[in-house]
């Protein structure tokens, strides 16, 4: 918890609930021990799909399907998804989800690994939403860069990794290295990058929202 945990309670007990059909989706992810996105970063996705709605939404990182399923509905029925997954134990849970909603003809799942299916996609994304193996997230970006869209967003949950990322990699387990050392140098290329400009949030266990530039200009 990046925030004081009475605060964050207190503040989404003012959100109100969703919609039953992703009420049980997610309850059926924490009995199951699937992450899921949180009750705050939900909002805030929400707040940014409203105020600009994308045409085409890429996410990498379906697990069993509740965030392209949050996006479908709070975005119009213009809005494609497409989602990336490559658990083979969660892909067909994800499918049903989808052949289950009113949203199955908006998302389209790939199947596979997210390195191999990225370099193969064509066009642009207005938004991309990138919740997936953490330690993979530095290698995505340029893959991602590319995709996005001038004017359009990355949002990149579980950047700040329930604030580890702060700490001394000497200080975690040495399982957990590798992956903290990969993010602090993802979160370095997204603020440092000439083509995007990003903010850290506090917000879940870290969000960062870059904006890619539609002009790049010197800085002065």
């Amino acid at each position: 918890m990046l925030v004081d945990e009475r605060l964050n309670a207190y503040v989404i007990s003012l959100y109100p609930d969703l919609p039953e059909f992703l009420n049980e989706i997610e309850e059926q992810a924490h009995k199951t021990y699937v992450p899921v996105i949180r009750k705050d970063v939900q909002q805030y996705l929400r707040f940014l799909l409203l105020q600009q709605p994308p045409a085409r939404i890429l996410e990498v990182g379906t697990a069993t399907g509740f965030s392209a399923l949050f996006m479908a509905w709070c975005t119009p029925a213009q809005t494609k998804i497409t989602t990336i997954e490559n658990s083979e134990k969660r892909i067909p849970i994800a499918k049903h989800h989808f052949e289950q909603s009113a949203y199955a003809e908006r998302i389209r799942l790939l199947e596979g690994d997210a390195h191999e299916i990225l370099p193969s996609l064509e066009g642009s994304y207005d938004f991309i939403f990138l919740d997936a193996a953490k330690g993979q997230y530095l290698s995505f970006l340029p893959h991602l860069c590319r995709l996005l869209s001038p004017g359009g967003l990355l949002v990149s949950d579980n950047a700040l990794q329930d604030g580890n990322v702060s700490l001394s990699r000497y200080a975690l387990v040495h399982r957990d290295r590798t992956t903290h050392t990969r993010m602090r140098d993802f979160l370095y290329a997204l603020t440092h990058s000439a083509q995007m400009q990003t903010v850290v949030l506090p917000v879940g266990d870290g969000l960062t929202v870059s904006l890619k530039r539609k002009k790049i200009e010197n800085e002065r």
